[in-house]
């Protein structure tokens, strides 16, 4: 790109910030399932139109996070026991394939977006083990970035985004669980940042398989899904 070309940002459209919002406010819990998404509610809280909002619903139905109700309009998805071991297989199959992927083609940048990425995790699961529960939604993104950078260099923009979308999915779990391992998951961090730098896909599939299954036991175990 030349030195003179300016990449000039557009702000996203009213259709695409309510979509964005509402489905943060649905993975984050701050919509919790069975809620009634109510139009005219949904108006004065995300400023955009019934119309505008009535194609956003359809859009996160679609991602099977609203249910379609016929007649009776749209309410957050439900949550299940099976839906949460169905998802967490696929993002173990999806996650596991994409770390094969990066750790052969990483370079040195992948690995600083790594090394970095953990590094935000690590110090905020810090804060998480002694108690601070105020930062929950941003050491769940911090979480997310980690696992992001990690098959970031895996050269698929589609396995990437369909990752994205399940760990998604998987994400909403934990927060409705409010589920957090503590030293454990930590622990599974930081032995999947060694086998990226030691390039050892074979054993951060068996890390990343105990991490996931051990997440969705901690989840369950809180009694918050039925």
């Amino acid at each position: 790109m030349s030195d003179d070309v300016q990449v000039i940002s557009q702000p996203a459209s009213v259709g695409e910030s309510a979509y964005q919002k509402i489905r943060s406010d649905i993975i984050f819990g701050r919509l919790p399932p069975g809620r009634k998404l109510k139009l005219d509610r949904l108006k004065a809280d995300y400023g955009a139109s019934v119309s505008t909002l009535r194609e956003t619903l359809n859009r996160l139905h679609s991602e099977r996070l609203v249910v379609a109700e016929g007649q009776k309009g749209f309410e957050v998805a439900p949550v299940s026991i099976a839906n949460l071991r169905e998802i967490a297989a696929l993002r173990q199959l999806l996650e596991c394939r994409a770390l094969e992927q990066a750790f052969r083609a990483g370079d040195m940048e992948w690995e600083g977006r790594v090394v970095a990425a953990h590094h935000r995790l690590a110090r905020m699961e810090e804060q998480m083990a002694q108690g601070d529960r105020d930062h929950t939604e941003e050491w769940k993104r911090y979480d997310w970035q980690f696992h992001q950078a990690l098959i970031s260099a895996c050269g698929s923009r589609m396995l990437i985004d369909n990752h994205a979308a399940v760990f998604d999915k998987y994400l909403r779990y934990q927060m409705i669980a409010l589920s957090f391992r503590g030293d454990i998951a930590a622990e599974e961090h930081a032995l999947l940042l060694q086998c990226a730098l030691e390039r050892d896909s074979m054993r951060a599939c068996e890390v990343l398989r105990r991490h996931v299954a051990g997440g969705v036991e901690h989840a369950l175990a809180t009694g918050t899904i039925s």
